[in-house]
């Protein structure tokens, strides 16, 4: 069987070189569907490791200042930031995210996942290398928007471009996992601080800041060796590039696979037709009502992840641990460590579930767990306010280990793959983005609200969390669409209608017919030089 190359082909108004491989007899539909029960190892290997450095830096920084509440030398430095000074230093890393968001799609669009992922990997080390020198709360202040300002470049584009190289069986197993590694950073940071907050020197907080430089300078490091997204060299017309990347990751190397074939093509024809229909500016992006559906879901997907109770535990552990009782350092340390490994342990075991499941049934169970998590930790806590009861007190500690796995079922397992499958192509990188507008913006909230809260209302500030994840479940009960077991091109038009999905499959097997043609005239013309 023999490889074509064909002329440049143009999709809408850009030529795109691909390679042309004919099929066999099986057709499209059972090629992928086969190919989606087997799946490939390879695709495992070389990039969800290094790939989860943005996640690891992402999580860092939260462990890391709700460690550094812990340090003494920190607390004297800053004159024991309570209140609104608190808020400040934790909500400045939003701050610079949100400042970022405008730009990010077009540096991924334009430049590519890689690129993106190292412009963002070097405006942290920028930032955590100021934050380790910082001689004052406004230095602070800044250093920490500067690390925010890198966050999402890297985050977005690492998501997409796993979602993008993932073999469609593996691809939510991927996504999940990727956002897993978020516990890996935390508990380096939790173990840091635990190992440095008796220090009486300053280089008790400053140690820590200086190794949140490391994930960033790793992702520099490694990001060469990794492949970029085949679904965007395809669209800058980089065809070849992206068969070889296919070929080696979703067919162990093997060029006559007939999935790969059918693969390209489908990626192939799903651009062509996207770049037909698509809206290129933003006012554009919310002109047609499927994409409005999408980023109403999207939206609300950013505010859940932000406001279901994780900004409490994540940055204002130590506050809430004096809430009911728990005062030494060294004890809140320890149970910081202790909620990062857990959330480790049940992340990544949950992850490795996500094919097993809807998405729909994981997100409402995630929803409905939390509210009943929060119930029982609102009243548990008090309980402890109001009488001082011991048992009340490790209750609540119960029901924060607990929250974890219940976060993490839906809102950690599913974020990233759900919405890498809920955008097409050419809005995916905005749709990430706009995810992560509302994401941060609600990450900002929470960092400058929630210490004025505790330190106002104690435990009645929870009793909103609870009506919060009350609307949770009724809106992924009414609005989140299923998207579980198709590829992405199958889910390209998700919203579209049935006329759009019905073009694209007719483009794809005609693709496939004149394939199967050509290669029967190759075999038909080797025949007759044979005899």
């Amino acid at each position: 069987m023999t490889t074509k190359e064909s002329k440049p082909t143009t999709a809408g108004g850009r030529n795109v070189r691909c390679y042309r491989q004919p099929f066999g007899r099986r057709g499209h539909d059972s090629v992928v569907q086969e190919a989606k029960s087997e799946g490939s190892v390879h695709c495992f290997v070389p990039y969800l490791h290094w790939g989860g450095d943005d996640e690891r830096s992402n999580s860092f920084d939260s462990s890391m200042m709700n460690g550094l509440q812990a340090v003494d030398s920190w607390d004297t430095f800053y004159h024991s930031p309570r209140s609104t000074l608190l808020g400040v230093m934790t909500a400045a890393y939003s701050l610079g995210a949100i400042c970022a968001l405008p730009i990010v799609p077009y540096v991924n669009d334009h430049l590519g996942r890689r690129m993106a992922i190292i412009f963002g990997s070097i405006l942290m080390v920028i930032g955590a290398a100021l934050q380790t020198a910082s001689q004052n709360f406004a230095m602070f202040v800044v250093s920490r928007a500067i690390l925010g300002l890198g966050i999402p470049f890297a985050i977005v584009a690492a998501s997409s471009l796993i979602g993008e190289l993932s073999h469609p069986k593996e691809r939510a197993i991927m996504g999940s996992l990727f956002n897993s590694c978020y516990f890996i950073g935390s508990i380096v940071a939790a173990g840091v601080t635990l190992g440095t907050f008796s220090m009486n020197s300053n280089w008790g907080w400053r140690i820590p800041s200086l190794l949140q430089m490391v994930p960033s300078f790793l992702q520099i490091t490694f990001i060469y060796f990794l492949p970029e997204s085949p679904r965007w060299l395809i669209s800058k017309g980089r065809g070849d590039e992206a068969m070889a990347i296919l070929v080696k990751y979703h067919a162990e190397g093997d060029a006559t696979s007939e999935f790969v074939k059918a693969e390209y093509v489908e990626i192939e024809r799903t651009l062509e037709l996207e770049l037909e229909t698509r809206k290129t500016s933003w006012k554009d992006f919310v002109a047609t009502p499927g994409m409005r559906k999408r980023l109403l879901v999207t939206a609300f997907l950013g505010l859940f992840t932000q406001w279901s109770g994780n900004g409490l535990t994540s940055y204002l552990l130590a506050r809430i641990l004096d809430e009911i009782g728990i005062h030494a350092n060294q004890d809140k340390n320890l149970i910081n460590l202790a909620l990062t490994a857990w959330g480790l342990v049940n992340a990544t075991a949950l992850a490795l579930t996500v094919t097993k499941f809807r998405r729909r049934t994981m997100y409402l169970t995630c929803t409905v767990s939390l509210f009943l998590v929060f119930l029982g930790w609102t009243v548990a806590s008090a309980r402890y306010v109001q009488t001082g009861s011991k048992p009340a007190s490790k209750a609540v500690l119960a029901f924060i280990f607990i929250y974890s796995p219940a976060y993490n079922l839906g809102y950690n397992a599913l974020t990233y793959a759900y919405l890498v499958e809920l955008f097409p192509f050419h809005t995916r990188a905005k749709g990430v983005t706009f995810f992560q507008v509302f994401g941060r913006g609600a990450s900002f909230f929470n960092q400058f609200v929630n210490p004025i809260g505790l330190a106002n209302s104690g435990w009645r500030y929870y009793i909103s969390y609870v009506v919060w994840l009350a609307f949770e479940i009724i809106f992924v009960y009414f609005l989140f669409p299923e998207t579980a077991h198709r590829t992405l091109e199958e889910l390209a038009f998700l919203y579209e209608g049935d006329q759009i999905r019905e073009e694209q499959v007719k483009r794809v097997k005609q693709e496939i017919r004149v394939q199967e043609v050509r290669h029967d005239d190759g075999s038909l013309d080797e025949m007759k030089e044979k005899e």
